[in-house]
């Protein structure tokens, strides 16, 4: 099986009975992928008892909009305590703004914060504590033991809140029947 060398940008997602239960019907955000490494980011899991307004209050950012009920995501089981917000192009934070795709940007500073409860905040942005990552080899390993398919993201499976229903728009967008998944598939 052929694997892409380079997933920045593209989404992963869960193939029934990956094995490991912090990544069940996951759908992530590859922010980064080199031969050395791959991080990204869980679209599909807020966090229960916490949500944006609470972390602008913990960090005393100034504020222009109300961000209570906005959901903070699961965004991986590495760095639980760092923050990592996806966000559209039309704000950059200088030095600190990684693209991911196209329009797609992470930033993990407090600038990014200051700027979502400003009254110029990006057009469509989410944050996440925490991110998934890989080790080298890692993904690519998961990958050829069908952990995983890879799929292109869109703005409802990247910024939405239906959250529940992620994984199978994800799985549905790209044609998979998920009737006929098996959670036991082998390799071929």
């Amino acid at each position: 099986m052929q694997i892409e060398t380079d997933l920045t940008g593209k989404l992963l997602i869960a193939m029934p009975g990956i094995g490991d239960p912090r990544f069940e019907r996951s759908v992530i955000l590859v922010c980064a992928h080199t031969p050395d490494f791959a991080m990204g980011i869980i679209l599909n899991k807020p966090m229960d008892g916490i949500d944006l307004q609470e972390i602008i209050d913990q960090m005393d950012i100034p504020q222009d909009v109300d961000l209570e009920g906005v959901a903070i995501l699961e965004g991986g089981p590495v760095a639980t305590e760092r923050g990592f917000v996806l966000h559209t192009d039309d704000v950059i934070c200088d030095g600190a703004t990684m693209e991911v795709e196209d329009e797609l940007c992470m930033t993990a500073t407090r600038e990014i914060l200051a700027s979502i409860a400003s009254a110029a905040p990006p057009r469509k942005f989410v944050m996440a504590l925490g991110y998934a990552g890989w080790g080298a080899g890692q993904l690519e390993q998961e990958l050829a033991q069908n952990a995983w398919l890879i799929g292109a993201p869109d703005s409802d499976l990247v910024f939405g809140d239906a959250y529940e229903h992620k994984w199978r728009h994800a799985m549905t967008r790209m044609g998979v029947d998920l009737s006929r998944l098996q959670s036991n598939a082998g390799n071929a």
